[in-house]
């Protein structure tokens, strides 16, 4: 079963009540998630930047001259002048200089997608451990808020026995006891709820509303190996160490090429115009206006550069050999979080069904320890402690339940499989493509084309009224109870 199936239409909601919603709403209004990708943009221009070097340039220019002092010897001296240039050159050759730079920016654009498909799997791990997090937090203000209620009853029937001198003095005090601390729970419980939700609304940058059980995740591995032969191959942190190593080995090329001759063509025009101030007092009409044409072929082969192009390459071959390192450990790193994360996956299930046991045995013994009580074979005390139990092994199962679920979210994260485009979002439009906006610029030679200024996409949370530690009424399937 898919994480996110597909439904007929999806706007953001005013509240997420499930997770796809919640997702959906992060993909959305994330600032994080938005400013990764706009830094995306910038990277793509790095083509466009590197393409230009290659590309003709032209450049046009004007002077007016005035002729303060003329020398004393000169027999023609104008009073002024205006002129006008236009210069174009078009490069040849740079000794592959410009042809690798491109594809060491291509390929750098291919690493920061990978970045962003990184950035966007890890705001969704977090914002699958903040939902699960309101969930169980839910769930144990639930428990420990009936806990309460249990407790200040046991406490109530204790004080009547306590009347009739069926109970000692002892036994008040002994629920007296658990009662306040269970107060003292409650509390923390609720400020616990607080902060998940206050977590939940900076992550997805709304409230947290009645939210719904997830879904059953899709696509996990049945073994840890097949988790891992998965990772090397869709892992974004991995292949965008990949991308950056091939990318350092054109900057090699592209240090080197400063050892090579320079082709390229040129072409200018210059005109000049006296404004009649040309000859001074010499009679005759001398011409007051000049034009010229120039066009030919211009080679540089440098000689000697005081071992800067050497310099140059040795560097990039260490960082080359830097980038081929960060690979390998990129790799360590992903093989260490597939297996961890696998391992505490197949753990906390494992503790699913311990706690579900647990609970089981918990409730049996309660109800055993309190029938005993009636016919004098127990004490509060021992009602007291079965209730404790009970109560951890419920917290226990919620728990449990959640760092599950969290860590089977977390496996596809490592594995490369906790993107929109594997949980549905692609099927409502919703979908960030990099590569349209890598297209659209790659292209471009205008000097003037701009895009329309920026302006925030993320949604602010200012407005959003403080959360409370109230549970939904219905209660919460996930409690354990």
């Amino acid at each position: 079963m898919a994480l996110l199936a597909s439904a007929a239409s999806l706007a953001v909601p005013a509240n997420a009540d499930t997770l796809r919603e919640a997702l959906a709403a992060t993909y959305v209004t994330n600032p994080t998630l938005q400013s990764a990708r706009a830094n995306q943009r910038a990277t793509d221009e790095t083509v466009a930047v590197e393409k230009a070097a290659g590309r003709p340039n032209a450049s046009a220019s004007g002077q007016y001259v005035e002729f303060i002092k003329q020398s004393s010897t000169s027999f023609t001296a104008p009073e002024r002048s205006i002129g006008a240039g236009l210069d174009l050159g078009v490069p040849i050759y740079s000794g592959g200089a410009v042809k690798n730079a491109i594809r060491s920016a291509e390929t750098r654009v291919k690493a920061g997608q990978a970045d962003l498909r990184g950035t966007e799997s890890a705001i969704f791990t977090q914002v699958v451990a903040a939902y699960m997090d309101v969930l169980r937090n839910q769930a144990i203000v639930g428990l420990s808020g009936n806990q309460v209620d249990v407790l200040s009853v046991n406490l109530q029937a204790t004080s009547d026995r306590f009347e009739i001198g069926d109970l000692t003095r002892t036994d008040i005090a002994q629920s007296q006891s658990r009662l306040a601390v269970a107060q003292s729970d409650l509390q923390t419980a609720q400020s616990n709820l607080i902060s998940a939700r206050e977590n939940y609304i900076q992550l997805v940058g709304q409230m947290p509303v009645d939210l719904q059980p997830p879904p059953p995740l899709p696509g996990l591995p049945e073994s840890a190996d097949a988790a891992l032969y998965t990772a090397l191959e869709n892992n974004p942190d991995l292949i965008a160490a990949r991308e950056r190593a091939e990318a350092s080995a054109y900057d090699i090329s592209v240090a080197g090429a400063g050892r090579l001759p320079r082709v390229s063509l040129f072409a200018g025009s210059d005109y000049s115009n006296f404004l009649g101030t040309l000859g001074g007092n010499i009679s005759g009409n001398l011409p007051q206006t000049s034009t010229s044409a120039q066009a030919g072929v211009q080679v540089s082969v440098p000689l000697f550069q005081g071992g800067r192009p050497a310099a140059l390459q040795r560097q990039a071959q260490a960082r080359s050999a830097a980038a081929l390192e960060q690979v390998i450990a990129a790799e360590r790193e992903v093989i260490a979080q597939v297996r961890a994360a696998y391992a505490s996956w197949q753990a906390a299930n494992a503790i699913i069904v311990s706690s579900q046991a647990g609970v089981s045995a918990a409730e049996l013994s309660l109800e055993g320890v309190r029938a005993e009580n009636s016919v004098g074979n127990r004490t509060i005390l021992d009602i007291l402690n079965a209730e404790q139990e009970l109560l951890q092994s419920r917290v226990l199962l919620v728990t449990a339940r959640r760092n599950a679920y969290v860590a089977g979210f977390s496996l596809l994260a490592a594995m490369g499989r906790a993107e929109a485009r594997d949980l549905g979002l692609a099927d409502e439009g919703l979908l960030y493509d990099p590569q349209v906006n890598a297209d659209r610029v790659s292209g471009k030679w205008f000097d003037w084309s701009r895009d329309p200024d920026p302006a925030a996409q993320s949604t602010r949370t200012v407005d959003i009224p403080a959360p409370d530690a109230e549970i939904p009424a219905q209660g919460d399937s996930q409690s354990g109870t």
